[in-house]
């Protein structure tokens, strides 16, 4: 049976609040997810929270219902508690009646299988963890096996990212390395590197892409390095129409991969 907590002091609303913060994810080896929509997205993907908070109107829904148990089952954490706990607890004054944390993945690029999927979406630097999250859910909505985050990018885990991505987080792949590591591990296999750029030649609508494609977003003010973009085996751009002379990182990728298996259909 799950136990009730109604104090802030106690050890495991304490812990699951310091999951807010990158040093504590990282010593934890735990991340938050908020809500049903993403923790049900979790379980559909075989993946069951070492803790589960919920308000009483929470544990209402059948299938919050079920995954409590579930969860309690497999020998995870199940507390029942008040909605201002769980405000607390996510830092919402109108927080989710669900709240979960979730074991980290290994981000080792040895767990990517390249084979498993056409498509892979590869960011040099991000800094907003928003972008990394919509990226994830472009990623999972194009087919794509998954997304390598390259040199320092935003915690994928933070709480804006994990929100951002709707779930994706649990069905998309995650790696992360150094450009050195990621570029010496693409050149062990196939794969076409397609980086975007502004000083490309390549319209991107005319460009000829082959799987398994990795394309290569950089960082959302600077772009690409220059190193990285001669790495590449192929340099496109968007052209812009208006004012703007590119596109946000996260549209950039989502351009970019919808085009990409748009191609592929002939």
């Amino acid at each position: 049976m799950p136990r009730s907590v109604t104090a802030f002091s106690n050890a495991t609303v304490k812990r699951l609040r310091s999951l807010r913060d990158k040093k504590a994810r990282r010593s934890e080896g735990l991340f938050l997810a908020e809500g049903l929509r993403i923790i049900a997205e979790a379980r559909g993907s075989g993946r069951l929270p070492e803790i589960i908070a919920f308000s009483p109107a929470g544990a209402q829904h059948p299938l919050a219902a079920d995954i409590i148990a579930e969860t309690e089952a497999t020998g995870g954490e199940a507390i029942e508690t008040s909605p201002d706990i769980l405000a607390k607890m996510s830092g919402k004054d109108n927080p989710q009646t669900v709240i979960a944390a979730y074991r980290q993945p290994d981000l080792s690029l040895e767990r990517i299988d390249r084979s498993a999927a056409p498509l892979w979406i590869a960011v040099q630097a991000l800094r907003d963890p928003g972008n990394i999250g919509t990226i994830l859910r472009t990623g999972d909505a194009a087919g794509a096996g998954g997304l390598i985050l390259i040199d320092e990018c935003a915690d994928p885990f933070s709480v804006e990212a994990v929100r951002a991505s709707m779930g994706a987080l649990f069905t998309q792949g995650i790696a992360a390395a150094r450009w050195d590591e990621f570029i010496a591990w693409l050149r062990t296999g196939p794969g076409q590197l397609v980086g975007t750029s502004l000083k490309a030649d390549h319209d991107y609508l005319d460009a000829e892409y082959q799987a398994p494609c990795f394309l290569l977003i950089g960082n959302e003010q600077q772009g690409l390095p220059a190193d990285y973009e001669a790495a590449c085996d192929l340099l496109v751009k968007i052209p812009m129409a208006g004012r703007a002379d590119s596109l946000n990182a996260a549209m950039a990728a989502a351009v970019m991969a919808f085009q990409v298996k748009a191609s592929w259909r002939g």
